[in-house]
């Protein structure tokens, strides 16, 4: 099981209310670790927050926030200023926009990247320093597929988990000499609220990855950075990092062309 010593006392989960997020944060409470969790919709996160109180002794704090607000940073801050975050789990990914890039509202593009790429390195940065004072800790981006080449109707998206594993891949260069262990997760097709919202077509072939799954893996092997690749995805991850980057493109584009049922 996950050590409390190594990676506590406290967590914080971004995106924690449903979904991956709160796979961790069910897997995190029973390891004894308490939780910050901060998503958009209090509702979700009262409900979580109660039972996690109800079926284990950690400590729950919930921060309602939309993760793309110019004061996102200072506002976590202020929740985690008296406790120990000895894990940060970025698990929000959503984008503000979707369909033909050139279509999208210019704000939306910059809230999009102001929650992922921006948000990420910011969170990263404030609790990965005090990590590293500890020399102790741990941080988890979570990906996809989608990030190992651009995909068409999905740019920002694919974008920013590109950046999000070169991201992971450089701090883990650096923290793991100094005992802080970071991993970028590549996941695929998942079954969360956010994947039901959207009505994705599956083939029948396809393997629907549990959250719980996720974080099972994840929790088990996070020593073992800076990327893990869910099994299903192995051969496909290989594929695209192997093929000339046109060819990634033209390959994602009809991948995620299927998925949209167009």
């Amino acid at each position: 099981m996950i050590s409390a010593a190594q990676y506590g006392p406290w967590a914080l989960i971004t995106g924690g209310s449903e979904g991956v997020g709160a796979a961790f944060a069910h897997q995190l409470a029973q390891a004894g670790i308490n939780l910050l969790l901060v998503a958009r919709r209090s509702g979700p996160l009262e409900e979580i927050a109660a039972k996690l109180r109800a079926e284990t002794c950690v400590q729950v704090r919930i921060l309602p926030l939309d993760l793309a607000a110019p004061d996102m940073l200072e506002r976590i801050g202020a929740a985690a200023r008296d406790i120990e975050i000895g894990m940060v789990i970025c698990n929000a990914g959503s984008v503000y926009t979707g369909g033909p890039f050139m279509e999208a509202e210019l704000n939306d593009v910059v809230k999009t990247v102001r929650q992922n790429t921006l948000g990420q390195a910011m969170l990263c940065h404030h609790f990965g320093r005090m990590m590293v004072a500890r020399k102790r800790g741990g941080i988890v981006l979570i990906g996809s597929l989608a990030g190992n080449a651009g995909g068409a109707t999905m740019v920002l998206y694919s974008a920013n988990k590109a950046f999000s594993q070169s991201f992971a891949e450089g701090l883990w260069a650096e923290l793991k000499p100094v005992g802080v262990d970071v991993v970028y997760v590549v996941l695929g097709a998942t079954d969360t609220p956010e994947r039901a919202r959207q009505g994705l077509h599956d083939s029948p072939d396809m393997i629907i990855d549990d959250p719980h799954d996720v974080a099972r893996d994840t929790l088990a092997d996070i020593a073992n950075g800076p990327v893990l690749v869910r099994p299903q995805l192995d051969e496909a991850f290989k594929m695209f990092c192997s093929l000339p980057r046109r060819a990634a493109a033209e390959a994602m584009r009809d991948m995620l062309a299927g998925f949209q049922g167009s």
